[in-house]
């Protein structure tokens, strides 16, 4: 056997150690109390939207169509985005779904969106400087991309109109929603979601686990301008773990600002896991995954060069 043999046994070794029964129960936990993070988030959400549905005509469903588009719904969804975990890209995904918010403000929630990375970078004192530069640069960005993106939609598309009225959150016959009112239907639909982000973040955290942050932070550091390509990749995996991975490889040097602004700006959390579950439209799914990538990219390859 070689060097590189006897080191990829003792990766493996590594890993299924670390993977062990008390290593599962960890992720599991850590997987509980991220998604629980997101209940009260998800639950405004579908109160929200079910109370427009039952409750409201269509003067307030115009109002919030109006406003959250352009710059208003762009500067409006960056800065919630900016703000820590990604509670608001839940809550934007629904509402996008729901026809309540345009394409180009969920696309500014979600690059503005950095989950734990704040938190990670206010925990080294020498880096604490970064963080406000960070969250400019990240708004800046955000409301950029959404004001092009509606832009471009209406150019291209301009006889597309909206569903004229919030879209349906119950699609299931006799689940008993109606019957049950607003909240009971808001709590059902709740944890279904929940139910999901869960499974999401367990599967993620197994394989996070499993590879291991040290692989990933040796392959990072060999791609040179691929860099930030590669950092939008790992920033679009939904869980939380992506946006500690990232902050933490910049905060020691691994990864260059670039890579951690395209890594960031994808890196909107379980939000696009969100989208694809509760967005019946796949194309429109896809076009939101492609254009928070490109330009988390296009713009961290642009500082790289800067800098």
């Amino acid at each position: 056997m070689n060097f590189f043999t006897d080191f990829r046994i003792a990766n493996i070794i590594s890993a299924h150690e670390h993977t062990s029964e008390s290593g599962v129960i960890g992720v599991l936990l850590d997987a509980l109390i991220d998604s629980a993070k997101m209940l009260p988030f998800l639950f405004l959400a579908f109160l929200l939207m079910e109370f427009i549905e039952h409750h409201t005509g269509d003067k307030l469903v115009n109002f919030l169509q109006k406003t959250g588009n352009g710059f208003f719904g762009s500067l409006t969804g960056a800065l919630a985005g900016c703000i820590p975990q990604c509670g608001f890209s839940v809550a934007a995904s629904n509402l996008f779904a729901g026809r309540v918010i345009s394409f180009g403000t969920l696309i500014a929630v979600f690059i503005s969106t950095s989950d734990e990375a704040i938190p990670v970078l206010l925990a080294h004192p020498d880096m604490a400087g970064t963080v406000w530069k960070l969250i400019a640069a990240k708004i800046v960005i955000a409301v950029a991309a959404g004001i092009a993106a509606d832009a471009l939609i209406k150019i291209f598309r301009p006889n597309k109109k909206d569903d004229g009225a919030i879209g349906e959150i119950c699609t299931e016959s006799g689940c008993g929603c109606e019957a049950h009112g607003i909240w009971y239907s808001s709590l059902k639909h709740t944890m279904k979601i929940f139910i999901f982000i869960l499974a999401v973040n367990v599967i993620l955290g197994l394989i996070m686990s499993f590879a291991g942050e040290e692989t990933v932070s040796l392959f990072l550091g060999k791609m040179g301008l691929f860099q930030p390509a590669l950092a939008g990749i790992a920033g679009l995996i939904p869980n939380c773990a992506a946006s500690v991975l990232i902050t933490e490889l910049y905060a020691d040097g691994a990864i260059t600002a670039g890579s951690a602004i395209a890594g960031l700006c994808t890196g909107a959390g379980v939000g696009l896991a969100v989208l694809f579950r509760t967005n019946k439209n796949i194309r429109e799914n896809f076009a939101v995954l492609g254009t928070v990538y490109l330009t988390g990219v296009l713009f961290g390859t642009v500082i790289d060069l800067i800098l």
